[in-house]
């Protein structure tokens, strides 16, 4: 392989699912791979920012140890209801396993973006300098969980609604050869009927008893078939649909050279304890395509034909 090719990973969204970035990234790395440019978007650019800061160890032994409890604690109304997820304890979070409040973008060891979206206007933001935490968090604020993020004069929320897999970020930072992750390939139409077909038993009626506990609210009743979808429900539901058309558009536009897509649609929006399952399987989407990244990177041998 040419000494010169730069290796983009754009990682995508896809919240709970996104653990599985953390098995590709592993699993590249067996191989020899090690990106020189990581963009993400969501929960790929809070992956990313901790490979790039050299914390994805340490995120990785987190995650595996994430119980449902945890997941509740994490959940809470505040008075002015602008999102769900409990803000000083997220903030505490990104900083043990994410990084600092001090640290930069720009002194990041690899070349890092995280993309978010100007509610204003709808238009992509590039995050490219200044706060990691600042930037990871302004493209992780999901609408109905996380409140927008002010920054530099612009209300920004999450990037998987116009940018789920950053490709064109990536080739537009040097990236010669992009490896891509799309965690929406196989959601829509999946996750919500097959969750009020068990027993009623929806992404956010799991979680039911121990947030209620924890935080008094009262969304998250589960669903039957006769009601309609609780309030969680319905906001995965949606995004799960917006990031799918949008990521087959754009994939379309702006192909990578290597995708990898987790087979896990069967993992809910706020399932955060099943991490281990997901890494697992973005360990197993890498050696499935062992023989054909070889074959992009140059690393194959040629024979010649038998006469």
């Amino acid at each position: 392989m040419n000494a010169k090719m730069q290796i983009g990973l754009a990682l995508g969204s896809g919240s709970s699912r996104g653990w599985s970035h953390i098995g590709i990234i592993n699993e590249l790395s067996t191989l020899g791979i090690q990106p020189d440019i990581v963009c993400g978007t969501s929960v790929g650019a809070m992956v990313g920012a901790a490979y790039a800061a050299g914390n994805i160890e340490k995120l990785e032994s987190w995650a595996c140890s994430v119980t449902k409890f945890d997941v509740a604690r994490f959940l809470d109304i505040n008075t002015s209801f602008t999102g769900f997820v409990h803000t000083e304890r997220f903030h505490k979070y990104l900083n043990e396993y994410i990084a600092g409040d001090q640290d930069l973008i720009e002194d990041l060891p690899k070349v890092y973006a995280a993309i978010s979206t100007d509610l204003d206007t709808g238009r992509e933001v590039w995050l490219q300098k200044g706060s990691v935490i600042q930037a990871v968090w302004s493209s992780m604020a999901l609408p109905g969980l996380f409140p927008a993020i002010r920054h530099n004069n612009r209300w920004l929320v999450d990037g998987g609604l116009v940018n789920p897999v950053p490709v064109s970020v990536c080739r537009a930072l040097g990236a010669d050869i992009v490896i891509a992750v799309n965690l929406n390939g196989d959601i829509v139409g999946k996750r919500l009927n097959k969750t009020v077909a068990k027993n009623g038993s929806t992404v956010s009626g799991k979680l039911s008893e121990l947030v209620k506990e924890y935080t008094s609210l009262s969304l998250f009743e589960p669903a039957n078939i006769e009601q309609p979808p609780s309030l969680l429900d319905a906001i995965a539901a949606s995004v799960n649909i917006t990031q799918d058309r949008v990521t087959r558009s754009r994939l379309a536009g702006e192909p990578p050279d290597i995708v990898f897509t987790p087979k896990l649609s069967n993992i809910g929006l706020l399932e955060l304890y099943r991490a281990k399952e997901a890494i697992e399987e973005g360990h197993k989407c890498v050696q499935r395509m062992a023989h054909e990244i070889e074959y992009v990177l140059g690393r194959t041998k040629q024979f010649k034909d038998p006469e």
